[in-house]
């Protein structure tokens, strides 16, 4: 495995240094080079700014892909529920799916004011917004200029939906559904509110630093994947892992949720961009390259190192993918993608083995697909990304500065840091207070039947 990695990042260093970025690094848009070659001269005093118009083309590209981010949190579901034990089916769907109306009160009521609202020290958003009061049909120009407040606020929801979903995977088929309900608010409001301000909100001290990232990567990846080691750590072992085998029941679900999460992630990242133009474009074909790189990394690894190409091992790697690709989107060409996608599905892949040597049970590998994959893609967007494809941008390393590394490395280690520690005291506070975990009978007997009083089959 180290002769895989070693290659692997030799030829990362290799393409860095070819004609194709260079020259990449030095294209520049008709719009810049009339920008750049104008005169200046200063407007007139009595020149006022253009009122914002709602674009119809932008708003209908917005709304859908408000449509095909909440897709993906079935998706999710299908993906989780295929690889537990089938005692455990559906109350692993439930969670996914119960996220979606939880989180959906949660951030009408205030998580999106907490997120996006008007700045609070450049830590949080005001209550401003909350209800949601003062956000309607006229574009906000802070956040999106061409289309309705309200298709960017129900944009943002999706995502802010989908995140403490994604931990469940860590605490699959051990964790009580009350207190779940109660997990959701309250990390969705402590961790997702705060963090998703510093990054994204007008003001927020992280966005402030100059640290990109353009579609999820430290707001949701970082955040959910390393809360998943919190919750892994706390909540503990299954009864009988790692001595009992617990296979995944249904491949053929787990592929289809793949599936979905892969049609689903083109309007996460391309949606990003805010209007249906040339960044959503660019946005939308990185996506699809990076994760095909990522799919065939991990299956090559996986076929060198256990003997077999397995099924899992290509879905997985095509999410590790779409994780990794996510902070670079808006900001890296087609070739780099290729790099940042084929190193996510390696490295990914090999902190799913490390995780036996360690010893803690991420039953679904949320740590290692979303905590590691996030942080490599947050640390890609650090060296690959360019002006040349999102002048809003900056440039990376390997296109002559280090500023927007230093960044992205302490913007990396602060979204460790804090939804780490916030999580861990979260979940020791509902552990005490309410309890974690299920019986070791009910655990025994299966979720579905001992916290919803139902099964997935009928045999």
């Amino acid at each position: 495995m180290k002769k895989i990695l070693t290659s692997l990042f030799a030829l990362v260093i290799l393409l860095a240094a070819t004609p194709v970025f260079a020259e990449e690094a030095k294209a520049v848009t008709p719009a810049a080079t009339a920008v750049a070659d104008a005169p200046i001269s200063p407007a007139p005093a009595t020149a006022l700014a253009p009122a914002p118009k709602i674009d119809t083309g932008d708003t209908a590209w917005m709304l859908t892909s408000s449509a095909l981010v909440l897709l993906m949190t079935p998706g999710l579901a299908l993906f989780y529920g295929g690889m537990v034990r089938k005692k455990n089916v559906l109350s692993t769907i439930m969670q996914s799916f119960i996220a979606i109306a939880v989180v959906s009160i949660q951030w009408l009521l205030i998580g999106y004011s907490l997120a996006f609202g008007p700045d609070v020290g450049h830590v949080i958003g005001s209550l401003a917004w909350a209800g949601p009061n003062g956000v309607g049909a006229e574009p906000n120009v802070d956040y999106a200029a061409t289309i309705p407040h309200q298709a960017f606020m129900v944009f943002q929801l999706m995502f802010a939906i989908i995140t403490p979903a994604l931990i469940t995977g860590a605490f699959a088929e051990r964790f009580k559904f009350t207190t779940f309900l109660v997990f959701l608010v309250l990390w969705t409001t402590l961790v997702y509110d705060p963090l998703a301000h510093w990054v994204w909100g007008v003001g927020g001290w992280i966005r402030n630093m100059g640290a990109l990232d353009f579609a999820g990567g430290l707001v949701v990846h970082i955040s959910s994947g390393v809360a998943a080691l919190a919750a892994a750590i706390v909540v503990g072992k299954r009864k009988g892992f790692p001595h009992e085998p617990m296979p995944p029941h249904n491949l053929t679900m787990t592929l289809m949720g793949a599936a979905l999460l892969w049609f689903g992630w083109f309007g996460f990242n391309a949606g990003s961009a805010g209007a249906s133009g040339a960044l959503a474009t660019s946005a939308f074909i990185i996506t699809h390259f990076a994760t095909a790189a990522a799919a065939l990394g991990w299956l090559f690894a996986e076929w060198m190192h256990r003997g077999k190409p397995t099924l899992l091992g290509a879905a997985s790697g095509a999410v590790a993918g779409l994780v990794a690709i996510t902070p670079a989107s808006g900001f890296v060409g087609p070739m780099p993608s290729l790099v940042i996608g084929a190193v996510a599905g390696i490295v990914c892949y090999m902190a799913i083995i490390m995780k036996g040597k360690l010893g803690y049970d991420d039953s679904l590998d949320a740590f290692g697909v979303h905590g590691v994959g996030g942080t490599w893609g947050a640390l890609a967007t650090g060296l690959f990304a360019s002006t040349a494809i999102n002048a809003a941008g900056a440039n990376g390393l390997f296109y002559g500065s280090s500023g927007l590394l230093v960044a992205q490395l302490k913007s990396i280690g602060v979204a460790w840091i804090y939804s780490f520690v916030v999580t861990l005291i979260l979940l020791k506070a509902l552990d005490a207070t309410m309890g974690l975990r299920p019986t070791r009978d009910e655990e025994e007997m299966g979720l579905d039947l001992t916290q919803h009083g139902e099964s997935g089959y009928s045999m």
